[in-house]
């Protein structure tokens, strides 16, 4: 007989990287469900193979129903409320989704089934303010901001219920990963996004607020090939999944303009209404942990990632100005 087929759940199957790791899952041999809010506009990067099913981290009965449905032997939690920016206006709305939310589903998988295993994408903001760098698995938290505060809720429910649930629950701190699929509000897309459109005549000038931000940039798609290598393992722990290198938004601009051929000097404005009210300086991870257990290692330079975006972004720009192709003659 062949073998029973794995199954997962991710949520926030419809952000930047819940498509791709529903593309590896499927190419692993997995039954994919999506949990998505009503409503929600599916991109088309999410695989068509993988079962939308609705439901909310604020709702608790929703994400049991889904369970029940789904019925996963794995969940990968990556949704959030994900803008740190605007989580100073709405701290409650992102305390509710980003760190309550993950409350909610341990409860629904501790009713559901005990034996499933959990996934939860934590983040480098839970250091936002950290002494010492680069930071790893034992650091002390320091979080900067609401989405901070909320992540590291999340982050010590799930180790306590690893420890006082008997639940496989893991979390992979993930520091700043890029794509073409990065949406619009994050600083990186919104910088190569605005390098290709002042190339293409379509702006003249990119406002920004800090410029001398240092983070751990990688590749979207090797951050999910890490998290489900996370949930592979024997015992449930907590894994720093980072380059081990960072770089300043002056270097990402040099990269980004550099593509399309323009002095980023000449085009860049400080607007000081972007400045947050606590910004993390430096942000670098030690994932040696993830290297010496999971095997793993990034695969993409940064200046790479940043290339491949910039492309993408004229590549799509092209296409919206493209005229229309030429329709057949009318049958009458």
């Amino acid at each position: 007989m062949p073998a029973t087929r794995r199954r997962a759940l991710v949520t926030g199957v419809t952000g930047q990287d819940g498509p791709y790791l529903s593309e590896l899952l499927l190419a692993e041999g997995y039954q994919v469900a999506g949990l998505v809010l009503p409503g929600d506009v599916v991109p088309d990067a999410v695989p068509a193979a993988v079962h939308l099913l609705e439901g909310s981290l604020t709702d608790g009965a929703s994400l049991q129903a889904v369970l029940a449905e789904a019925r996963p032997s794995e969940v990968y939690n990556l949704a959030a409320a994900t803008s740190v920016a605007d989580s100073f206006d709405n701290p409650v709305a992102v305390a509710e989704v980003t760190g309550l939310g993950v409350l909610r589903l341990l409860e629904a998988i501790r009713q559901a089934d005990p034996r499933i295993r959990l996934l939860q994408a934590s983040s480098a903001e839970i250091f936002g303010g950290a002494t010492t760098s680069p930071q790893d698995e034992g650091t002390p938290l320091c979080p900067l901001s609401p989405y901070g505060v909320a992540k590291a809720f999340a982050h010590q429910t799930v180790q306590h219920y690893r420890r006082s649930r008997g639940i496989f629950a893991a979390n992979a701190i993930l520091y700043n990963h890029e794509s073409p699929r990065r949406g619009t509000g994050f600083v990186t897309r919104k910088i190569t996004l605005g390098a290709a459109r002042i190339a293409r005549g379509l702006e003249t000038e990119l406002r920004l607020g800090n410029l001398d931000v240092e983070r751990d940039w990688g590749y979207a798609p090797d951050y999910v090939r890490a998290m489900h290598l996370v949930l592979q393992q024997d015992v449930a722990d907590d894994y720093v999944i980072a380059t081990g290198r960072t770089h300043t938004l002056r270097e990402l601009l040099e990269v980004a303009f550099s593509v399309v051929g323009l002095d980023w000097h000449r085009h860049v404005v400080t607007d000081p209404a972007l400045l947050r009210p606590a910004e993390p300086v430096r942000l670098c991870g030690d994932a040696n942990r993830a290297r010496a257990r999971l095997g793993w290692t990034p695969t993409r330079e940064f200046s790479d990632v940043i290339r491949e975006m910039v492309l993408a972004d004229l590549a799509g720009l092209d296409a919206e100005a493209s005229p229309p192709p030429p329709q057949g003659p009318v049958r009458g």
